[in-house]
């Protein structure tokens, strides 16, 4: 009953990161459509995170009335209104009201179904989440190329049509999984909603490490179409490829990152992920030609998505059962809403003509200087939450 109420976990999460993901290959369409500049489809990538952190730390309260797996089925429910809505757009208003809606899908979601997942298999959080991620992850490697196969007979709207159609279907099925009582394990509610913001150091940390990185990576995955066509020159079935090996790169990530993630110190790996992303943010901004740009495109996409499960199995097993899904809520909501901003910043400062190139490595530049800090603070054991003394803790 268990790995049935996880195999359903495993579409729906799919189908929320599939919402998020839809609109990068569909920058260009939309800027066309509706006569608008890069900094305007920007708002509407941020939105759609935005969207995904809003509902997270008031879900998080939710939690403590309600069981998980209600939740997660109220998510499906509002997928499915979302991507209609969305599919429905004939403004840019109506198009970010959409783009919103998917996104506060997504983050009733993750915030709901992470904890019950990590809840359901208590000794393996590390490699479950990571093959719950994976799972998501799938959605945004087949993103782009699905994508271009239905702008190439249909329409961009088509795309939100049948993630409604498919999310309907799936919501049903988790419906029917958990009257059968297969939601019975691991959907207890947390209901001390207080005792999680007591967690605040610990949760401080957790946002320190991850939203910085997350803007930076914002930024770069909504405008990576086009980026490869303007800094690169670069087709826009080439271009297409190129977000497609960023996030194939994920699938394997999460998962070996999972596991990776049991076994190792949790922080001194996260930083290493950390060093290695900036890096190859940096090689992506000096490789040239179709074969470069791609072995540096997987490598980023690889450290970047082993970077989401290290984060999460570090806060699940840090966190105590009784505040762990409210506290959880917190620190993924917070991170995201720094994050989000990313692709609206990147949109801006392009649209104010300055260059792909300088754009990402002045990010690079001042993440890189933000991560030294955090490593010193690590090194002297004053990281909030932290104790480098405790390896169950560090």
């Amino acid at each position: 009953m268990t790995r049935r109420l996880f195999g359903t976990l495993c579409g729906l999460v799919f189908l929320v990161n599939f919402g998020r993901v839809a609109f990068p290959p569909l920058v260009e369409t939309l800027q066309t459509q509706f006569s608008v500049g890069p900094a305007t489809i920007g708002v509407v990538t941020s939105l759609v995170w935005l969207g995904t952190a809003i509902p997270r730390i008031p879900v998080g309260y939710l939690l403590t009335r309600v069981s998980r797996s209600k939740v997660v089925l109220g998510s499906g429910t509002l997928l499915v209104v979302a991507a209609a809505f969305t599919a429905s757009a004939t403004s840019v208003l109506t198009l970010q009201i959409g783009a919103f809606g998917l996104g506060l899908a997504s983050g009733a979601y993750f915030v709901s179904a992470t904890p019950l997942v990590g809840e359901l298999f208590p000794e393996r959080v590390g490699r479950m989440v990571g093959i719950h991620g994976a799972a998501s992850q799938v959605a945004a490697v087949v993103a782009a190329p699905v994508v271009v196969f239905i702008l190439a007979s249909y329409s961009w709207r088509e795309t939100f049509w049948v993630l409604a159609a498919a999310g309907a279907l799936v919501t049903l099925l988790l419906y029917a999984v958990s009257r059968d009582g297969s939601a019975g394990a691991g959907t207890g509610a947390d209901r001390d909603f207080s005792a999680a913001l007591g967690h605040w150091k610990l949760i401080l940390t957790g946002i320190l490490l991850i939203a910085p990185a997350g803007f930076v990576w914002q930024g770069l995955f909504n405008f990576l179409v086009s980026y490869m066509t303007q800094a690169k020159a670069f087709d826009a079935a080439t271009a297409s490829t190129m977000l497609t090996i960023v996030f194939a790169a994920g699938v394997p990530a999460f998962s070996l990152s999972g596991r990776l993630a049991d076994n190792l110190p949790h922080v001194p790996y996260i930083f290493g992920l950390l060093v290695a992303f900036i890096g190859a943010l940096v090689a992506l901004t000096y490789a040239q030609g179709f074969v470069a740009v791609a072995v540096v495109v997987a490598v980023l996409g690889y450290v970047i998505h082993s970077l989401f499960p290290a984060l999460d199995t570090f806060m699940l097993s840090s966190l105590p059962s009784d505040a762990r899904g409210s506290a959880y809520a917190v620190f993924s909501g917070a991170a995201l809403l720094l994050e989000a901003n990313g692709s609206g910043a990147v949109g801006f400062l392009t649209e104010a003509n300055y260059a792909f190139e300088a754009v990402f490595r002045t990010l690079a530049g001042g993440l890189a200087v933000f991560v030294a800090a955090l490593a010193v603070l690590y090194a002297v054991n004053r990281l909030p939450g932290v104790d480098r003394t405790d390896p169950s803790s560090a």
